[in-house]
């Protein structure tokens, strides 16, 4: 601990930090869900209020670590690092860092009558703690050629996008408003057979404003016969990509078009120097999502969700997942009730 006395802990907020991105970017760990703009996605479609702490170390940014707070009458008042973000780990350069940086986090938190605090993602101060609960994660390294990452699909992968070529399936990589709304008819279908709402269309329109129109995001979307039957929203931040949503016409499921479109976005991304494709996380019991995810030669690691009593400072134990708040009903409701339950709940559970 002998650094400790020289540490210099505060609470900023990213979207006030001119120079946050820099920051973020400074640190290889860095994800796309570390950026401003996806924190102001955040904060501007669910009123979450950005409470990052950063910690200085004779005048050099030592660590990172995102946070935001969520308020809510039903499910209480927590700190999360991210709500709705597949991961985002704090990022420390040592152990005496982490450790101050902890020490403030529960602090604060107990201060502020948290519930609790969750971490996503690994982090060196934890890891002797039991998560509370986790998830795969799967992540392609890329190449300036194409064809050198396409080697390492499955083989059923590879004839799967083949197939949908062969069906006469087409793809188109867009950055218009009218993409996202296609995809977000899709999605509510999609939402409704999974039995889930569908997100606020809020989100989708914040996601174009911070961060497609400032080219850290798009959409591909696949058509057949004149009908659009598929559609994803990517994300990117530094030289890193994230999969993040997806949405596609169920009864078109024979044509693959799911795989073409995640082949036309990583060949952009490839075509385009970034070195990372992230697919986002998975629950651990979605075999068939995971045999897909599996499919793209992806490396597999878990992702711990870590969540403590500020006010103990004990890790909080889950077993199982506690399932959806959702899920009963959801796919009995018609899709326009579905949204109104989204717009209303989907704070409340970030």
């Amino acid at each position: 601990m002998a650094g400790f006395m020289n540490l210099e802990i505060k609470i900023v907020n990213p979207l006030e930090h001119e120079s946050w991105d820099k920051y973020v970017l400074g640190f290889k760990e860095h994800t796309f869900f570390h950026s401003s703009g996806w924190i102001k996605v955040l904060k501007e479609t669910y009123g979450y209020q950005p409470l990052v702490f950063c910690v200085n170390n004779k005048e050099r940014v030592a660590a990172i670590f995102p946070l935001m707070q969520v308020n809510s009458i039903l499910t209480g008042r927590r700190g999360v690092s991210l709500p709705f973000s597949d991961f985002c780990a704090s990022i420390f350069l040592d152990e005496d860092v982490a450790s101050a940086a902890m020490k403030k986090l529960l602090d604060f938190g107990s201060q502020q009558k948290w519930k609790y605090i969750e971490l996503r993602g690994n982090l060196i101060s934890v890891e002797k703690h039991s998560s509370y609960t986790s998830y795969y994660h799967h992540e392609v390294n890329l190449d300036d050629e194409p064809e050198l990452v396409f080697k390492n699909f499955r083989n059923s992968t590879k004839r799967n996008i083949k197939k949908s070529i062969s069906e006469g399936v087409t793809v188109h990589v867009s950055a218009s408003f009218d993409a996202i709304k296609q995809f977000y008819v899709l999605n509510c279908i999609t939402r409704r057979r999974h039995g889930l709402p569908p997100q606020p269309f809020r989100l989708f329109k914040n996601i174009y404003e911070h961060i497609v129109l400032k080219e850290n995001g798009f959409v591909v979307t696949a058509e057949w016969n004149g009908k659009v039957i598929g559609a994803s929203v990517y994300l990117h931040f530094g030289d890193k990509a994230v999969y993040k949503y997806g949405a596609s016409d169920h009864s078109c499921q024979h044509l693959r078009a799911n795989n073409l479109i995640m082949w036309e976005a990583i060949k952009w991304y490839c075509k385009n120097g970034y070195k990372a494709f992230s697919f986002g996380r998975t629950d651990v019991d979605h075999e068939g999502l995971l045999q897909f995810k599996r499919g793209w030669g992806a490396r597999e690691e878990e992702v711990p969700y870590y969540r403590f009593d500020p006010r103990s400072g004990k890790a909080l134990i889950k077993g199982a997942h506690n399932g959806s708040l959702f899920t009963k009903y959801s796919s009995k409701l018609p899709i326009a009730a579905l949204r109104t339950f989204g717009e209303l709940m989907y704070r409340h559970v970030g």
